[in-house]
């Protein structure tokens, strides 16, 4: 098997581009299923452990059955098998499988996808930018990580037309809440906050690390309710995520951040080290 995209879906290696899922599957018809990404290093995924709780948790908000983690683990051995993948991503679905055309769920069996593709490395840094669209924090999903990301897509749709790597996700409180695939981290005064849970934000595995390591290391920092223009005095920001690790953020719209950044470079070399160490936190 080379090392493009890899397509496991119920058991069998399929054609990534070709048919592999019924239409009237309801991740299709309604968006009705949960998801992961995680990073591959020389052909490991990081931190599935990790990724695999998240997964239980979004089904069980959701309402879908008890996940079976053993048959995506079958898929993940099934894509990762081969020449191995030097960077990539490591993508992993849990669907409500056959149902109604409307929102309404029948007894269906659960459709278990899996993929895993080479991608290019993060750059160096990146530029944000805020969207006028907001995060509901009191929504029935909020938190989870559903497959119902249109939202998502029109977001970084605008940010990439603004020239950013990211958008920016106040919530209706108009406080910090999130980027699209992406948490945020603001530093102030040599201190670390980042947006709490209860922002509305979906909690990332990297957040999740970075504060643990972080906090260990003798890093201050804190999960705060935080104003959106913080973004407009913070000393130093960065985002985490799957696939970025953590990645400083030299501007954000119109404003240039100082390139002195030493918290956010002394977390990067903190979460580096320890990832390096073990591959599944």
């Amino acid at each position: 098997m080379s090392t493009t995209m890899r397509v496991w879906v119920d058991g069998v290696l399929v054609d990534p581009t070709g048919p592999s899922v019924s239409a009237l599957d309801h991740a299709v018809t309604v968006g009705d299923g949960v998801f992961e990404t995680a990073k591959i290093v020389d052909g490991r995924p990081f931190a599935l452990s990790r990724h695999h709780r998240r997964l239980e948790r979004s089904a069980a908000g959701l309402g879908l059955p008890p996940l079976d983690l053993a048959v995506v683990d079958k898929g993940v051995a099934a894509v990762l098998d081969g020449p191995a993948i030097p960077f990539g991503r490591l993508r992993y679905s849990v669907t409500g499988g056959i149902g109604p055309l409307g929102s309404d769920r029948d007894d269906s069996s659960l459709t278990h996808i899996v993929l895993a593709a080479p991608q290019a490395l993060p750059p160096q840094s990146g530029k944000l930018t805020v969207v006028p669209w907001t995060r509901n924090e009191r929504s029935a999903v909020a938190g989870l990580k559903t497959t119902s990301y249109a939202e998502n897509v029109v977001a970084l749709a605008r940010a990439k037309q603004e020239g950013a790597i990211e958008a920016v996700f106040a919530n209706t409180r108009g406080e910090l809440c999130e980027c699209t695939g992406s948490n945020i981290f603001v530093v102030v005064d040599g201190v670390a906050l980042t947006p709490p849970v209860g922002s509305g934000l979906l909690a990332g595995i990297t957040r999740e690390l970075t504060i643990e390591w972080g906090r260990a290391a003798g890093v201050d920092i804190r999960e705060e309710a935080l104003p959106l223009d913080v973004l407009q005095t913070a000393d130093e920001l960065f985002i985490t995520s799957s696939t970025k690790d953590v990645l400083p953020i030299h501007a954000v719209d119109d404003r240039v951040l100082p390139e002195s950044n030493p918290v956010t470079r002394e977390l990067l070399r903190v979460f580096r080290s320890n990832a390096e160490q073990d591959n599944d936190p």
